[in-house]
């Protein structure tokens, strides 16, 4: 099964650096990484060092009960790393490692409700993501981080 991750959205990494404000309105929090700290436009963890913006994000588009909106970390400037959207940014043993050992994954359906979801790990994750996906009425894949929920990035299938 093809898929691919889909970046975070434009208009939300703009308005962070450009304007200091989030999804909810809220002005951001510049802070140094102390190292760890996972990344999401880059898909890895931050260097000791790196300067960051905290903010609220919502990955949902559509009004309704499962419209989330939480915590980010966002490079303060925009990248050239080479982030590879057609695999799941799983731990390769480097200090920049995105994913842990254990994540769910969350499946939805078009209007933005949940169907199903797994615990999943490295070992699992495409046989995971392959039968989540297998099911038509999925339109897109969520995964989080499993200690703190928050939200890692979206997966769909390649049609």
């Amino acid at each position: 099964m093809q898929y691919q991750i889909i970046p975070m959205r434009s208009d939300f990494l703009k308005k962070v650096r450009r304007l200091g404000l989030d999804d909810q309105g809220q002005a951001v929090e510049f802070l140094k990484a102390v190292g760890g700290e996972p990344c999401r436009d880059v898909l890895r963890r931050a260097k000791a060092g790196e300067m960051l913006i905290l903010a609220s994000y919502c990955p949902f588009i559509k009004a309704g009960p499962y419209k989330e909106y939480g915590p980010v970390f966002i490079l303060a400037n925009e990248s050239d790393d080479l982030v590879d959207y057609s695999n799941l940014p799983l731990p390769k043993g480097e200090e920049t490692d995105y994913l842990g050992n254990t994540f769910v994954l969350k499946a939805y359906c078009e209007n933005e409700r949940i169907l199903d979801a797994v615990l999943s790990s490295p070992v699992d994750a495409e046989s995971d993501l392959a039968g989540l996906l297998s099911n038509k009425a999925v339109s897109f894949v969520m995964a989080r981080y499993a200690a703190y929920g928050c939200y890692s990035f979206c997966v769909e299938r390649i049609t």
